[in-house]
């Protein structure tokens, strides 16, 4: 059988993009790469079919390889965006959007990815200044709500000067817990891009380092096998 060209599996990847079989597509790209491993435009399309599998890490790895393989062309630039985009990295994916728009200013796809990204950017800045202080004042609220249970429900109140100080201990505390929930956030999406835990290397690596796990199976000659049958071992 007649090998494929690059072109061919490039197609045939194309095609399975267009009926969402991105993980189809994938694999075409793929064989299309491995027979022409200069093709930018190859890195390029497998870059999306990665990402609509949300395989952000390989997608990212693709979109940089295009941009190597061909630093002026600004899809490049742009798929690695897209990627950074749909990982929440926003400010990251404004760079991105913004060399490819330098590198084609009319591209009006690319000036809506920007715009945008600055918006998302603006976004964020602003939940890292106000969530932090949301949560400051949940705390007053329910120092406060401690502080009128604590005249309403007991005989003896505590005195004002210690309730106060409970109300802003609480208060920094609900400050703290935001600012944490923020860090928290930031953790996860940066973990998008982390590279995927490779199960296979470390099996086969462990089988190395550690040869009586491994399964060996017995040879015997003709002879040997016939008697074995007779016995009823085989």
């Amino acid at each position: 059988m007649e090998e494929k060209t690059s072109e061919e599996y490039k197609e045939l990847g194309n095609t399975a993009v267009r009926a969402n079989n991105f993980a189809e597509a994938v694999l075409h790209y793929t064989c299309a790469i491995k027979t022409d491993e200069t093709n930018y435009t190859l890195y390029s399309n497998r870059s999306l079919a990665f990402l609509k599998v949300q395989q952000y890490y390989h997608a990212l790895e693709d979109a940089n390889a295009t941009i190597r393989l061909n630093p002026i062309w600004p899809k490049g630039h742009f798929r690695k965006g897209e990627v950074e985009f749909a990982c929440s990295h926003f400010m990251d994916a404004y760079e991105s959007y913004k060399k490819a728009l330098e590198l084609k200013p009319d591209d009006v796809n690319v000036m809506e990815a920007l715009n945008k990204a600055a918006r998302s950017v603006a976004k964020e800045r602003k939940a890292d200044e106000t969530i932090p202080w949301l949560g400051a004042g949940i705390g007053i609220i329910l120092g406060v709500i401690i502080v009128i249970a604590d005249c309403l429900f007991t005989f003896k109140p505590t005195h004002p000067m210690l309730m106060a100080f409970i109300t802003i201990i609480i208060s920094m505390i609900g400050y703290c817990i935001a600012r944490f929930y923020r860090y928290w956030i930031k953790t996860q999406r940066s973990s998008l891009l982390s590279p995927p835990i490779d199960l296979l290397g470390e099996e086969n690596e462990n089988s190395e380092e550690n040869p009586e796990h491994r399964t060996y199976s017995p040879r015997y000659s003709k002879s040997q096998a016939r008697q074995r049958y007779r016995k009823g071992k085989l």
